[in-house]
């Protein structure tokens, strides 16, 4: 019996750092998109004769609010699944660490081509 706990133990640990590692990289690559979407803001504030920053505004806020939304939609359905928190937690971790790198990739490709 001690064997199966200790599985349980480390299968936890590791399920927990799998979410910690990956939520780290997620939000430290959120924070570049994040970052420009705050100037974005700003000019937009200081400058309301230009509506043209508008769908830059749009496209900056899609950049930051999906991959966060999108991994809401995956713990929410590990949890109707009955699976623990920690357990939904790890491909939910996982997909927001995914599409945090797309929207990095994603800006930087607009940051070369607008150019």
């Amino acid at each position: 019996m001690e064997v199966r706990q200790e599985r349980a133990c480390a299968e936890r640990l590791t399920e927990g750092l799998t979410v910690a590692v990956a939520s780290f990289l997620s939000f430290a690559l959120l924070s570049y998109p994040a970052t420009f979407f705050g100037a974005a803001v700003r000019h937009l504030v200081t400058d309301p004769a230009v509506f043209s920053r508008l769908s830059t505004l749009l496209v900056l806020l899609t950049l930051v609010a999906l991959p966060l939304a999108l991994a809401r939609v995956v713990f929410r359905s590990g949890r109707r699944k009955g699976y623990e928190r920690l357990t939904a937690a790890v491909p939910s971790a996982l997909t927001l660490l995914g599409l945090s790198v797309v929207s990095f990739a994603a800006l930087g490709l607009i940051l070369v081509y607008a150019n």
